[in-house]
């Protein structure tokens, strides 16, 4: 099949579908690097998206710093409860993680690769794209494009993932959340702190994140199947009494690609995938935006390399994503089944232990890996084992 030319103002060198922190960032690096990109929307930024907003610290290690101009709280601890009691507070000297509100982030975002010479589609619902061996070509309700090379980044639900990849498997849990205005509120002390529980929630946690003017309120269950999330959540909420009395509004769901092996593939012949659609989700934790905005630049990597060398070869993206990602989700998701199918045990040695989570905190600053993560957990509960076999 040849491409129909009659319609196309131009053709782009990459089309981009989705406006999340993985496009908006592919966009921006491809069009700083002189590249013409065409992205789509389907709603009108800025947009609300349901999600924590919770940014790893390690963030600032791939993103300009100007992020932090929507950044909304300083994480520098974590509050863990076990079924909303027993408080566990370990507070850092250095900063953990930031909040920000997914409308404003990835308008910032979608703003600064417009500002990079990006063209932006907004509220146009692709319904087709078509392959071909000279291109690839979308069409919307209003009219068609065409570009050389397409990047899937339209998030958990992908249409470009499942059209162009049907053979793809993607296991998919659900996350409940509602946004708390707080307004005139008392000075709640949950303004300052982000609140993690762990047991009300089977094969998962839930979560109180704050932001500058309201409380992101939510569950995850990572290991279950079959669940009715919202009776969770209101078990979640009634059980913390932190919450006791706040009108709290009714959640919205999202669902949450977790990766889970064996790695799929990513990329054909002019096409790749990138941060939720990819399912490039930790699987212990359930962050998301690190990895997105990190296989953005993968991908604008990969199709720069592309047209300075003349060479298509997209299969060095899934090469990238493989190395980086990989092997830290595989421990994760051995480390996320331990902690979700005994999360007592998990409590316990933490309460004792507090330089666990310290060490934790390392990972989400970048400068440990989950991999050191474990070894060092293990070599600790290693020396006091054998410690207390040679107590009297």
């Amino acid at each position: 099949m040849t491409l129909q030319t009659e319609s196309f103002v131009q053709t782009y060198d990459v089309l981009i579908v989705g406006l999340g922190p993985a496009g908006s960032t592919a966009a921006y690096e491809l069009s700083k690097a002189g590249y013409s990109v065409l992205a789509f929307e389907k709603k009108s930024m800025p947009r609300y998206k349901p999600c924590g907003g919770g940014l790893s610290q390690r963030i600032e290690k791939i993103l300009e710093p100007d992020f932090k101009e929507v950044v909304e709280q300083t994480i520098y601890g974590v509050h863990f409860t076990f079924k909303g009691n027993d408080d566990l507070h370990v507070e850092s000297s250095k900063p953990i993680a930031y909040m920000v509100m997914r409308d404003r982030f990835d308008a910032l975002l979608a703003s600064k690769a417009k500002r990079a010479g990006t063209h932006i589609v907004e509220g146009e619902t692709v319904l087709e794209i078509m392959d071909h061996s000279q291109g690839v070509e979308i069409r919307t309700a209003q009219r068609r494009y065409r570009g050389r090379y397409l990047i899937g980044a339209d998030g958990a639900n992908s249409m470009v993932a499942r059209h162009l990849f049907p053979d793809r498997r993607v296991y998919k849990t659900i996350s409940l959340e509602s946004e708390l205005p707080l307004g005139r509120m008392p000075d709640l002390d949950l303004r300052r702190k982000v609140l993690v529980d762990f047991e009300r929630i089977p094969g998962g946690y839930g979560w109180i994140f704050p932001k500058q003017d309201k409380l992101s309120i939510g569950i995850a269950g990572f290991r279950m199947k079959r669940w009715d999330p919202h009776h969770y959540f209101h078990r979640f909420t009634k059980g913390q009494g932190s919450l006791t009395g706040l009108p709290i509004p009714k959640p919205m769901g999202h669902p949450i690609p977790l990766f889970q092996g064996p790695p799929p593939v990513l990329s054909r012949q002019r096409i790749l995938l990138a941060g939720d659609a990819a399912s490039l989700v930790d699987p212990f934790f359930g962050e998301g935006i690190y990895y997105a905005v990190r296989s953005g630049q993968l991908a604008a990597i990969t199709l720069t390399n592309i047209f300075k060398n003349g060479h298509a070869d997209l299969s060095e993206y899934d090469r990238m994503v493989s190395a980086e990602f990989y092997p830290e989700f595989r421990i994760a998701s051995r480390l996320a089944f331990i902690v979700y199918a005994f999360p007592g045990l998990w409590y316990w040695v933490n309460k004792r232990h507090h330089e666990f989570i310290e060490l934790y905190y390392d990972v989400l600053r970048g400068v440990m890996s989950y991999e050191g993560f474990v070894q060092e957990i293990k070599k600790a509960l290693k020396g006091m084992i054998s410690l207390s076999w040679r107590l009297p």
